[in-house]
């Protein structure tokens, strides 16, 4: 939910502050292992892009040679740029979108994306300069919100999305297929896993997730 523009000064972002607190207070266990697990094993020169306010940083592993850190949220750009310096590895964070990239063409080994599928305006072009900057089998490494696959549940999500939560959250939408649209942009599967986790009856809307890894052919 960080490569959209800046959302924190404005009355609809009270939720999202709110809920930016409470997870810097009482972190979810399960969010953060995902977190974990999604960049456990990264090697070379990484790229984030909608890096929030850097809660990922810890978990860069000595391997990573160099990670540059992509959010235009200014007040979450301020918080990563602290976090960065606490980091393990050497970090960059740099203000900026999911489109166009401030990188050139062929120029990082993996890509990480937690959250922001489903909030970019415009998810093919974001998956398109991905491609880009990745080198030929680079991978990218994503944990996004999707659509549930129950229809019943499907509904509460379009509904939530239509009455608040896109408004409220920078224009984070529930029920994008994520992985339906990292396909299509060409990049391909390796693994996937998907689940249901919300670390509160707020967000049971964005419950339905997916961890992946997908290749640059």
């Amino acid at each position: 939910m960080a490569t959209n523009p800046p959302l924190y000064g404005s009355d609809q972002s009270r939720f999202a502050r709110y809920l930016e607190r409470r997870e810097t207070q009482n972190p979810d266990p399960v969010a953060l292992e995902l977190r974990r697990r999604l960049i456990a094993g990264l090697r070379g020169r990484v790229l984030e892009v909608g890096c929030g306010d850097g809660r990922n940083f810890q978990h860069y592993p000595p391997t990573v040679s160099r990670v540059l850190a992509i959010e235009p949220d200014p007040n979450a750009h301020a918080v990563a740029t602290e976090r960065a310096a606490e980091a393990r590895v050497p970090i960059e964070v740099l203000a900026g979108v999911a489109s166009p990239l401030p990188a050139e063409d062929a120029s990082f080994d993996a890509a990480v994306l937690v959250w922001v599928l489903c909030s970019v305006p415009d998810p093919a072009a974001a998956l398109q300069e991905l491609r880009r900057v990745l080198v030929p089998g680079g991978e990218l490494r994503f944990y996004e919100h999707v659509r549930s696959g129950n229809a019943t549940f499907h509904a509460l999500q379009s509904a939530g999305d239509a009455l608040f939560w896109t408004r409220a959250l920078g224009g984070c939408e529930t029920t994008r297929d994520s992985v339906r649209e990292i396909e299509e942009a060409g990049f391909e599967l390796a693994s996937l896993d998907r689940g249901f986790h919300s670390s509160t009856v707020l967000t049971i809307t964005s419950a339905p997730y997916v961890v992946g890894v997908a290749r640059n052919p």
